[in-house]
């Protein structure tokens, strides 16, 4: 064995290895959307005093963590992104009301002693006056006010807090606070001079305000003397409180205040059957996907194509591998850009394959040596090589705009799609071939050549040699029909509109199960009665229903809630996504940055690995894809959010990726032939490249059928773009792309090349030579 091969098969064994210890000792991380639960996402404000920044933003995280811990939340996560937001996630919370309220108060513990009392509030209506002093409503007498003086200790000063049950009245909760320091001297202080007032007097009581709220105002009791108070460095609110209220109540004051203010501008709460529902679906069409693409390439390549199937099977091993090592967050459209993947990886032992399936017939027809198996599988790997990089290259590009323009769970689909495309090189071009290599080595293969599968010609290419079709030869009536198809998709878009998601809009989408069947417009009555009557009531997957509307706080949907369960029995909310409209209009604002940045960097990369007239060939029909596939949507009115978003932009690294294969063997034509017909050469390429075409496209759409079947609602809009987009994508490539760049090259040809003598007599261009010292040439 050469050292080549040998270094592949240790690589290839090492990184198995790797792979089933990270599989086998690490778990990985769900999402909230796949194991249950709530994400709030919170934005900073400046305050009259203090700067929203990147600093305030992170002390206001840490009182949130205290908090959250003191909630009880098991594996609760929060963490800061850019200067103003934080992400607070908590996994099995199903009524966000309670975790909203707690996490999001400002929780301003404040001490005041008490001047006096009122039946009205004064002109400032509980504002501080410029003395300090403020009035607020006495907690003890409905409709009577308290007149307080200024502020005499913070929440700053207390050290502990905690929920007890009264030990007197064994009937309500009251919380012990500690107080540190000087806060403890501060209490003595202000109760001490309380205690000088006559029993009964306003003046004798100390409130305890919290949020601008009088949470209790006691008396001090007669044995605390006079300008003494009550010394020891602690004390005890009262107040009729519950359980959970108590709780909720220490846990803010020993959080302690929030810096600066925080608006809640997004908040998704999943319930745990749904998620397991979305594991369970996405787990098996990717196991029903994978077992139908494995069978489609076994039987198209036989032996080859059954390696080629274990390669697939370890690139999904690997790929889970490099997920729970890298510590990443599995979502669900992390899951479905998991499964797509393996339609990438499909896709370079297919470019591997039909190359060595020309090399050995060209061989077999020139009776040449080479016709030996080793030989054109070899030849195979390395000229697929160009096409696979260049094809994944632009693939990873639209995946990377997804880590800095998507929020919550389709970054996951970023990561787990950009590890995809990365592995799926791995799996075909290390593994596949040591597999590959060890086959043909043996002698029961090579006396049976026809079990490899790239000794016979392939029906595709069967029926292409007996047409032999002229497909660039008729352009302009492609190109036409593309345009046609243009027009009727931005009618759609103009007639009738984008439904955008709440992501883009702004509002609140929730999605509610009854356990008794209940008809959509029994529930759009039931919401109609609520008070909402603008509320879009909808049938959603399973039987559920779906209320969508602008502005909705968590009171208000729980009483829809309550309305829906008078007929619908016991109701359980499975989905609610809140989005504020600041973030929706920013979300859409990023959404077409990504998209513009995806059509610049495409075209930049193209251009340097092309001739510019190509890159623009390419672009145009991957805006060309982008706008039938956005068109059908208008048309079928189906929602555009951010999921919507992630399948865009893998329809572009699709659509781009099948153009280059073509591209680059044209490149690789006019390199050979720097005088031939490019009309000729383009045809022949896309001739040539077609069985691949093919065989990719039914590769993927066997997975993508099988998401869009198994997936349920939360993957079938996704399932349903991207199998438009490939369908689009392998049709715009011969009938777009193509044609176009020869209509460019031909306005526009590239400058002539004088040939120079060779070594060996015979002439050959500094082009071709340096094509050889670099893959990308400056003729295409």
């Amino acid at each position: 064995m050469s050292r080549a091969p040998m270094w592949r098969a240790i690589i290839a064994l090492g990184v198995i290895a790797a792979s089933l210890f990270f599989a086998l000792t690490q778990s990985a991380r769900l999402g909230l959307d796949l194991r249950g639960g709530t994400q709030i996402v919170l934005e900073t404000r400046d305050s009259p005093v203090v700067e929203a920044d990147a600093e305030s933003t992170q002390r206001a995280l840490e009182v949130l963590r205290q908090r959250v811990d003191a909630l009880g939340v098991s594996e609760p996560s929060l963490y800061r992104s850019g200067q103003q937001r934080i992400f607070v996630e908590l996994p099995g919370v199903q009524d966000p009301r309670e975790a909203a309220e707690v996490i999001g108060r400002t929780a301003q513990l404040t001490v005041h002693p008490v001047q006096g009392a009122t039946d009205k509030q004064d002109a400032n209506k509980g504002k501080p006056a410029r003395d300090g002093s403020r009035t607020l409503a006495d907690p003890d007498r409905k409709g009577a006010f308290l007149k307080l003086g200024p502020t005499v200790l913070t929440g700053d000063g207390v050290k502990d807090a905690e929920a007890v049950l009264d030990q007197q009245t064994l009937s309500g909760w009251v919380i012990n606070l500690a107080f540190r320091g000087q806060a403890g001297k501060d209490w003595a202080r202000v109760t001490g001079a309380a205690a000088c007032a006559p029993q009964g007097a306003p003046e004798r009581r100390v409130a305890i305000v919290l949020d601008g709220k009088v949470l209790s105002a006691p008396g001090v009791n007669a044995d605390v003397a006079c300008n003494v108070g009550i010394s020891g460095g602690s004390t005890q609110i009262t107040g009729g409180f519950g359980r959970e209220e108590a709780h909720d109540l220490a846990a803010l004051v020993k959080g302690g205040a929030l810096p600066v203010p925080v608006d809640v501008v997004e908040q998704r709460t999943v319930g745990p059957t749904l998620g397991a529902d979305a594991i369970a679906a996405s787990t098996q069409a990717a196991i029903i996907g994978l077992a139908l693409t494995g069978l489609f390439i076994i039987v198209v390549y036989r032996l080859l194509g059954a390696l080629a199937t274990i390669a697939l099977a370890l690139y999904g091993l690997i790929s889970y591998a490099v997920l729970v090592a890298l510590g990443a967050t599995l979502t669900l459209p992390g899951l479905a850009g998991f499964v797509l993947a393996i339609g990438m990886a499909v896709d370079a032992n297919v470019l591997v394959f039909e190359r060595a399936r020309e090399e050995y017939l060209g061989a077999r027809a020139l009776k040449s040596a080479s016709a030996h198996l080793d030989k054109p599988l070899s030849i195979g790997f390395r000229k697929a090589w160009s096409a696979v990089v260049d094809s994944n290259v632009t693939t990873l590009l639209a995946a990377g705009l997804l880590f800095f323009f998507a929020t919550g769970p389709v970054k996951g689909f970023g990561v787990t799609l950009s590890i995809g495309v990365l592995v799926s090189m791995i799996s075909a071009l290390v593994i596949t071939r040591v597999l590959a290599d060890f086959a043909i080595r043996r002698r029961y293969v090579r006396g049976r050549p026809g079990l490899t599968g790239i000794t016979s010609t392939g029906r595709v290419r069967a029926w292409l040699a007996r047409r032999e079709p002229r497909l660039v030869h008729h352009r302009r009536r492609w190109l036409g029909v593309s345009a046609l198809l243009i027009v009727v998709a931005v009618a759609g878009i103009g007639l009738r509109g984008l439904e955008f998601g709440v992501e883009f809009t702004g509002g609140r989408l929730v999605e509610y199960s009854t356990s008794r069947p209940m008809d959509v417009d029994a529930a759009r009555t039931a919401v109609t009665d609520a008070g909402f009557p603008r509320a879009v009531v909808q049938e959603s997957g399973h039987g559920n229903i779906s209320v969508r509307t602008g502005e909705l706080s968590n009171d208000q949907q729980h009483t829809i809630r309550t309305a829906l369960a008078e007929e619908g029995g016991e109701v359980t909310v499975e989905r609610d996504e809140l989005i504020g409209p600041s973030l929706g209009d920013e979300l859409r604002q990023h959404a077409l940055i990504a998209l513009g940045i995806a059509v610049a960097t495409q075209l930049i990369y193209l251009s340097v690995r092309f001739r510019w007239t190509f890159a623009a060939a390419a672009v145009t029909a991957m805006v060309h894809d982008v706008l039938l596939v956005v068109g059908l949507f208008a048309w079928l009115g189906r929602p555009v959010d951010s999921v919507f978003l992630a399948a865009l932009l893998t329809v572009i690294g699709y659509s781009v990726n099948d153009t280059v294969v073509v591209f680059d063997r044209v490149r690789e034509a006019r390199r050979r032939d720097p005088a031939a017909d490019l009309e000729t050469t383009a045809n022949k390429a896309v001739i040539q490249t077609l069985p691949r075409t093919v065989n990719t496209g039914m590769g993927a759409l066997f997975i993508l059928a099988a998401l869009a079947v198994l997936g349920g609602d939360s993957l079938a809009d996704f399932s349903v773009a991207l199998i438009a987009g490939v369908v689009i994508g392998m049709a715009s490539t011969v009938f777009t792309a193509v044609p176009i760049a020869v209509q460019l090259e031909g306005s526009h040809p590239a400058p002539p090349v004088r040939p120079r003598r060779s070594e060996n007599g015979g002439t050959r261009s500094p082009l071709e030579r340096r094509g050889r010292a670099r893959d990308s040439g400056a003729v295409v």
